[in-house]
């Protein structure tokens, strides 16, 4: 399957629409994300307060059962990378991570695959 990204500027759904699902606790947690969150020690509060106050970098529109995205907030002091699946009426987080210097330049740019 390709990959289609496209920078936060060109995201199909707004930071509104994430926030209004959010504030509706529309939001599922991923087995996976919450395995990956215990290991990193990271509450559902503080995810989805990173996730409020977070800012998009990539949008995946193909993906499947439904578009996704990439999304830059904090924890505390950390810098966390929170990747979600936009459905019609609920947000499913898939991971959390922070991002390494081996994938990324800097904390919103991705390093080129050779």
């Amino acid at each position: 399957m390709q990959e289609t990204r496209s920078t936060g500027e060109d995201v199909d759904h707004s930071k509104e629409e994430i926030i209004r699902l959010v504030d509706r606790d529309s939001v599922i947690v991923s087995h996976h994300a919450r395995v990956r969150m215990f290991e990193r020690n990271i509450s559902t509060d503080d995810l989805l307060s990173a996730i409020r106050a977070g800012e998009i970098l990539e949008s995946y529109s193909d993906d499947e059962p439904c578009p996704s995205l990439l999304m830059l907030g904090f924890i505390g002091d950390h810098v966390y990378h929170v990747v979600l699946g936009i459905c019609d009426d609920h947000l499913r987080v898939i991971t959390a991570y922070m991002p390494d210097d081996e994938h990324w330049i800097d904390t919103r740019t991705r390093r080129k695959q050779e």
